[in-house]
This record gives structure tokens, sequence and C-alpha cells, in this order.
């Protein structure tokens, strides 16, 4: 899908209450005031008319590793559940690639003192001025690369053969379920490298293996189980560009809990544009069980397009995203933790309703450390009851303290 059609798409799915926090944050002014990164314009004529094929492009060409590199996104691989079982069916996934022209965009140094100065970092040559604009630049360089539409590249799959994935289309990602062959356990990972390896800078992809029954757990990030300031654009540009990632506290030792008492599979679910993804595996990695990252293809080379994604339709997007993950494993035994700040608790409720006895515990942090969130009624009762309605109370649960929620989780176990 193009840029253009991603955008409408989220104004379609905006909700009353995206537009009344838009408004009242003033997310559009600082949208318009976000520097543009990229355009069309700097792919090649051929490339940017072919790759409207999608897919079916026959005149994609492999990647090329001097001026060009991919990113293979971590997944889950599943059992497809066959209306009449007559053996055990194969291990498959979704594989996505992102494909990218190196060392392109604008010059990084206009941005990121663009961004210093919107973030407020005091402006000079000072010791914080200089070390701020250092990490500006390190995590701008993911939105600033131009995106390789028409591209497609070879990758080593876990079981030892070959497969092309791609080509990408106008946003330049691809999107392919690959069948896999190979044996694993449940809870087991396999990695799968691309050809060469060089050209994926931010290392392989790693499969998660899911069997179709047992526990999983679809978790938020942003503001759930990272610092993120989501109710503010300027929060979000501080803690997204400038700031050292920070876990919400005791929320590590919580899944930890989790991980061992239930042994789930994880996704982390996010508005956040896949342009994030790199930073956003790393603090997972290092704070919480390894899963699969469920991102936005929303803002390639657009900052204004990351502010719009993680404010503007997520309901509808989380929505779809967990359709999809009920397609994949409906055997599951589903865990959903999410915060107030957006719309955790509307999405939470709507699947709730879409899949009866599907999701046995909803879990909602009333965010209580942000200023923006006192003057807003995302935390009076009224909200949640609304959002649950029909979804049996003791499915449904909202605290303040993680550790309010151990008890909880404990009387998950015979469920």
């Amino acid at each position: 899908m193009n840029r253009a059609f991603n955008k409408a798409r989220q104004l379609t799915q905006e909700t009353r209450g995206d537009r009344r926090t838009r408004k009242e944050e003033g997310f559009q002014t600082a949208e318009r005031g976000l520097p543009r990164l990229g355009s069309v314009l700097s792919v090649p004529l051929a490339d940017n008319v072919s790759s409207y094929l999608g897919s079916a492009n026959p005149f994609a060409a492999k990647v090329d590793p001097k001026t060009e590199s991919v990113w293979l996104l971590d997944n889950t691989a599943y059992r497809p559940i066959h209306p009449y079982p007559h053996s055990e069916q194969p291990w498959q996934a979704l594989f996505i690639a992102a494909y990218f022209k190196k060392n392109t965009g604008k010059d990084i140094s206009k941005v990121v003192a663009d961004i210093a100065d919107k973030i407020g970092l005091k402006k000079g040559s000072g010791e914080e001025r200089e070390k701020g604009e250092k990490t500006i630049a390190e995590r701008l360089q993911p939105f600033m690369d131009s995106v390789a539409p028409a591209r497609k590249v070879d990758v080593k799959l876990p079981d030892g053969s070959t497969k092309t994935l791609g080509p990408g289309g106008r946003s330049a990602v691809s999107q392919h379920v690959v069948a896999l062959k190979s044996t694993h356990e449940n809870g087991s990972t396999a990695q799968t490298n691309a050809i060469p390896s060089e050209i994926t800078p931010h290392g392989p992809m790693t499969t998660h293996f899911a069997e179709p029954e047992g526990w999983m757990v679809i978790s938020d990030i942003d503001d759930t189980i990272k610092r993120t300031l989501t109710p503010s654009p300027t929060g979000i540009l501080r803690t997204t560009f400038l700031l050292p990632p920070a876990p919400i506290p005791f929320m590590p030792q919580l899944y930890s809990h989790l991980l061992s008492f239930l042994n789930p599979a994880w996704f982390y679910l996010s508005a956040s544009p896949y342009n994030l993804h790199p930073f956003l595996r790393s603090f997972i990695r290092e704070n919480y069980p390894s899963g699969t990252i469920l991102l936005r293809e929303a803002s390639w080379m657009d900052l204004s397009g990351f502010l719009a994604s993680l404010t503007q339709g997520t309901e509808a997007y989380k929505r779809e995203r967990m359709e999809m993950l009920h397609r994949m494993l409906p055997r599951r035994k589903v865990i959903c933790i999410g915060d107030s700040t957006q719309s955790d608790p509307e999405a939470y409720g709507d699947i709730c309703r879409m899949y009866p006895g599907w999701v046995k515990a909803v879990f909602i942090r009333k965010v209580t450390d942000v200023a923006e969130m006192n003057v807003t009624e995302k935390n009076v009762p009224e909200r949640f009851e609304k959002a649950f309605k029909d979804v049996p109370k003791e499915t449904w649960r909202v605290f303040e303290d993680p550790n309010e929620l151990y008890s909880a989780v404990d009387a998950l176990y015979d469920k």
C-alpha cells in the first residue's frame, strides 16, 4: 500500500476520541511543523512505475548490496487449523521484508537540529546539545533512507532451503506466507538470513514457533511496557529520539512471571511505524520476553506520519491485527495487556465480543504519571465500563501498580 492510501485509511478509521485528543494536544500543528524526509521522486522512474504491480511485478530487481539494504522483520510460525484434521499441518509464517536505498534522504544535520529545537534541547555548542544531537541522529536514521520499491531478496530459511522474498510494492515492503518444512519444538526459535547476510544491517529474522494450543500474550508497547508519553506530541518525540528507552516500573518482572508460569507466545502490538522496529526490538530483547513485534506500515520517510500513526485510527488497526492473530492461533488462550492513553480498552473490548471465550484476561494500565492524562476522561470508570460492555467483569481489570496482578495471573493457570 502506498503512503497516500495509508494516510487516507487512517483518517477514515479515526474515532471521535482520536479527533478530540489530537485537537486538544495540538498534534496536527506539531505534524505540520515536522520536516519531510524524502519523496517518491527520489525513486528511479522505472521502479516507481513498476512498483504499482506489487508482488506480481516482472521488472523487479534483486537488491544491490552496494547501494541497498533489507530489513527482515521477526515473525511467528504456526500450524493452520484444518477443518478436517487428518495429519499434523506444516509450519507456516508471514515473512515481511522492507527495502531501502543506503545513505539517501535529506541532510540529516538540518533535520536533527530541527528535532532538537522542537523537543527543547538548549541551543549552542555545549556538551548536552552535542550529545543529544548525536542520539537524535542515530534514532532518526531509520526514517532517513529512501525506500527501494520493486526489489526482491533471496533468503536462507531455517530448513536450509532458499526462498525469494518480494518484490516490494509502493511502500517497498513485501509480505509472503511461507511454509517451513523443518521440525521445530513449541517455543523454539530459528533464524532466516539474507543472501548475502551483509545487506541486513539489523541482522537476521527470528522466527518464533507456536503450536496451536497453549497461552499467548498480546501486549501494547507505548506506555504499557515502555514510557512513551503518547498523549503529547513533544513527549513522543523526546522519548523516541532523545531519552533512553525506559520500561514501565515492575512490568519486566510481571512479564517474567507470565513467561515462567504460563510459557505463552508473545506478540507486541503497537501503532508505531515499521521505522521503529530495530529500536523497539532492542528495547524488548533487553527488558522483556522475546516475541513478534507487530507494527504499522505508515510513515517511511515521513515524521508527520509517525505522530499520526500513533494517534489516528489505532482502535481499528489493532482490531484488524488481532483478527489476524485469531486466524493464526484460534485455540490459544489469550491475555491482552494495554493502557488507558489511547484505544487499548476499546480494541480489546471489540475482540472479546468478536471471539467470546478466546480472551481469558485483559489488563489495562491506568496511566496517571503523564500530566495530559489528568485533564481528560480517559481514566474515568465510565470509559472502561463502556469499552468492555457485555464482556464478563471477571475477564477485565484496570490497574495502576503491576504488583496488583500476580494473583490474577496465578488464577489463570486452571482456565
